[in-house]
C-alpha cells in the first residue's frame, strides 16, 4: 500500500497555525516585484529558484507548468499570466528552464505504457486518441531546454491579448547551483522592435 503524507502534513499544519509560524510570510496578493515568473514543477526549483533571484515571499507570482511550457495559447497556463497581469499587477514575465529537465526525456509512448501498466483501460487511451486528440503529440517532451524556453517566449510575447510592451525574458537555470543564463531580454527585444519608449527602462 502506498504511504500517504497527508496525516504528517495535517498535524504539522495545526502547530503552524497553532503557534503563529505564518506571521513571517504575511503579505498581499499582489507580488511587490511587479513580475510573473513561469517555470518548471522540478523538485529542485522549490526553494532554490526564488533564493537564486532573491525573491521572497509576497515579491512575484509563480507559476509552474512541466517543463516551463506553455503548451497551448489558450490553456490555463497562459490564462494564469495574463491574471497575473491585468488584474494582479505584474508588469513583467520571466520563463525559466532548467537543465537536466525531465521533459526532455519524455518517451510519450513508454508513459501511455506505464497508463496501462498503472490500470488505465486501453480502451480509454483508444477512445481519447479516436477522439481527434494526438496523445503521443500531446505527452511529448522537447530535445532542447533553450528552444522550448524560446517557444514560450515567443507564444508569451506574441499573445493577442498580452499588452503591449510587456517584457518577457528567457532564461535558463543550473538546478545545481542556481545560476541564470540569459537567452532573451524582454526589453531589449521590445526596444529593437520600436515596442516602448526607452525612456521608461529601469535598469
Amino acid at each position: 500500500m502506498m504511504k500517504s503524507s497527508l496525516n504528517e502534513i495535517l498535524s504539522f499544519n495545526e502547530s503552524f497555525v497553532k503557534f503563529k509560524q505564518y506571521e513571517p510570510y504575511i503579505t498581499s496578493k499582489f507580488p511587490d516585484k511587479k513580475s510573473v515568473i513561469l517555470t518548471c514543477m522540478d523538485t529542485r526549483l522549490v526553494e532554490l529558484l526564488p533564493k537564486a533571484m532573491n525573491m521572497r515571499n509576497g515579491d512575484v507570482k509563480i507559476v509552474k507548468s512541466a517543463g516551463a511550457q506553455v503548451s497551448h495559447p489558450f490553456g490555463a497556463i497562459m490564462r494564469s499570466l495574463l491574471v497575473a497581469v491585468y488584474e494582479l499587477k505584474a508588469d513583467e514575465v520571466y520563463v525559466i528552464g532548467h537543465h537536466d529537465c525531465g521533459m526532455s526525456a519524455i518517451d510519450p509512448e513508454l508513459m501511455i505504457h506505464h497508463m496501462i501498466e498503472r490500470g488505465v483501460n486501453e480502451d480509454i487511451i483508444n477512445t481519447v486518441k479516436f477522439s481527434g486528440i494526438d496523445l503521443v503529440e500531446w505527452l511529448r517532451g522537447f530535445g532542447d531546454v533553450s528552444t522550448s524556453v524560446l517557444k514560450s517566449v515567443d507564444l508569451i510575447r506574441n499573445h493577442p491579448l498580452m499588452p503591449n510592451g510587456t517584457p518577457v525574458h528567457g532564461l535558463i537555470m543550473d538546478p545545481n547551483t542556481g545560476k541564470l543564463d540569459l537567452l532573451s531580454d524582454g526589453n531589449e527585444y521590445l526596444t529593437k522592435n520600436n515596442l516602448i519608449d526607452t525612456t521608461k527602462i529601469e535598469q
